[in-house]
């Protein structure tokens, strides 16, 4: 089956056609580093880690991903004046933060991570064609400021389903310079009350980028002037994605042939963010949870689908990938971490599923569907059917960022660590000895083998999920 997504410029399903065979393309707008991320800010990250894996695993494209780092900003240079630090430390403190947090949620690295101030003479270059092409032109007001003239180009709202006079203005910049008030910076004069480390010359004065010519300049550097998947959340539909199209394709570029936009994380009906003080900031989150929880909680979810979070919501992940993670330990006892190796065929109603514009919830339903029966194969003495099981489980799992076994989750190295994994190995066989014994109707050997992990200061829980043990001793009183 061909894969199909939701093309936000078409608005339909259309069947996914790599410009290059057998390769794919995607641009993903990252995050301006003015503040630590919330769970809602990561989760564009998260919805298209799962894009890029079904495009890698369940269709074999060697994907190129590029995620941008918006490092210069109106509200970085207000933040850094805010805190009376330098506006480059502020945002690569962010930068930062935000890596460790994409790290632990098990996003993969995209291919290249470029910063926008790295990428100023591309983004001249841009400016000085569509200038040359009549679609902008330098403010006559010597502020400095270049504009994008929304009226040169026909199609501008082509994205977003607008005309031109039903929008509302470009609130970017002073409207005095402007031809239209919907007219939108290309560049950005320096003024007086900026730091002269935040401006670059350029033939009309000095300055800063405007933040959509940045995305479209670093897109066409790395992904060149046609590529295939541009995505960001839904709220960068307008105006940013908007004129990013306009003003890649009024220079002459074909620039993205799908767009796709994830939905929010909400909170009392609300988007997630600092305004609202309602965020959670991923660095605490994963403190309080398992960061395999937290991941699982975003992906599960489809990405075109608003995430509600409430008391709780986090707690109901986290019971279910143990579920996940009690069915694996039973099957696959002593392993502690394991990966596809493509020796484990995906369901056909997961693939027809991730098939159909990334239906997770379908997919997660076969993958819940296939515990069941592996977990009733154990309760029935077949351990080799359940092993097998198991690996498919795996091989789902992965695709999805939520594989429990999947190293990227361990803590790694420490004696600690070495010491439990050794004695969760010893208990795993005590354990599936006691599953023979009892599928033997040996029930007195099985009691024994319970007693001598009872005396040993080892609980077991017989639980739906498998087996569960627990250490009752050394607790504390």
């Amino acid at each position: 089956m061909t894969l199909r997504l939701f093309d936000s410029l078409t608005h339909e399903l259309r069947d996914f056609v790599p410009v290059v065979p057998g390769k794919a393309g995607i641009y993903i707008c990252g995050l301006t580093t003015q503040a630590p991320p919330h769970i809602g800010h990561v989760r564009f990250a998260v919805a298209f880690d799962v894009l890029r894996r079904w495009l890698e695993r369940g269709h074999g494209y060697d994907v190129t991903l590029i995620r941008n780092v918006t490092d210069i900003d109106d509200k970085i240079l207000a933040k850094s004046a805010e805190a009376g630090e330098p506006w480059f430390a502020l945002s690569y403190r962010n930068e930062m933060e935000t890596a460790d947090a994409l790290e632990s949620l098990g996003v993969l690295r995209p291919t290249y991570e470029p910063r926008a101030t790295g990428h100023v003479p591309e983004m001249v270059a841009l400016m000085e064609t569509l200038v040359g092409k009549g679609h902008a032109y330098a403010a006559a007001d010597g502020s400095g400021d270049v504009y994008f003239d929304v009226r040169s180009w026909p199609n501008y709202g082509e994205l977003t389903h607008q005309r031109v006079d039903d929008m509302s203005d470009a609130e970017d910049a002073d409207p005095r310079g402007k031809r239209d008030p919907r007219d939108f910076a290309l560049w950005k004069g320096r003024k007086t009350t900026e730091p002269e480390t935040a401006s670059w010359p350029t033939p009309y004065g000095v300055g800063r980028p405007g933040w959509h010519l940045e995305c479209s300049a670093m897109a066409r550097k790395y992904l060149g002037d046609t590529f295939d998947i541009h995505g960001g959340g839904v709220d960068l539909r307008f105006p940013h994605h908007e004129n990013e199209v306009a003003q890649s394709r009024a220079a002459g570029l074909g620039f993205a042939n799908y767009w796709l936009h994830n939905a929010w994380v909400t909170m009392g009906g609300e988007k997630m963010s600092k305004s609202l003080g309602n965020s959670l900031r991923v660095s605490e989150v994963v403190r309080a949870y398992r960061p395999l929880a937290v991941r699982y909680y975003l992906t599960a979810a489809h990405y075109r689908s608003t995430i509600e979070y409430h008391e709780g919501s986090i707690e109901e992940a986290a019971t279910t990938v143990e579920r996940i993670e009690g069915f694996l330990r039973r099957a696959l006892p002593g392993v502690d971490t394991l990966v596809p190796d493509g020796t484990a065929a995906l369901p056909a109603d997961f693939r027809e599923a991730m098939d159909d514009d990334l239906g997770v919830s379908d997919a997660l339903a076969v993958l819940h569907q296939s515990v069941r029966a592996g977990n009733t194969a154990l309760d029935d003495g077949d351990h080799d059917d359940a092993a097998a099981i198991a690996r498919g489980v795996v091989a789902m799992a992965d695709v999805l960022g939520v594989n429990p076994l999947d190293p990227v989750w361990s803590d790694g190295g420490s004696d600690a660590d070495d010491a439990t994994a050794a004695l969760d190995a010893l208990v795993a066989d005590r354990v599936a000895a006691r599953a023979a014994a009892r599928s033997a109707r040996d029930y007195e050997t099985a009691d024994s083998i319970r007693d001598q992990l009872t005396a040993a200061g080892i609980a077991l829980e017989d639980t739906a999920a498998g087996v569960r043990w627990s250490l009752t001793r050394g607790k504390g009183d």
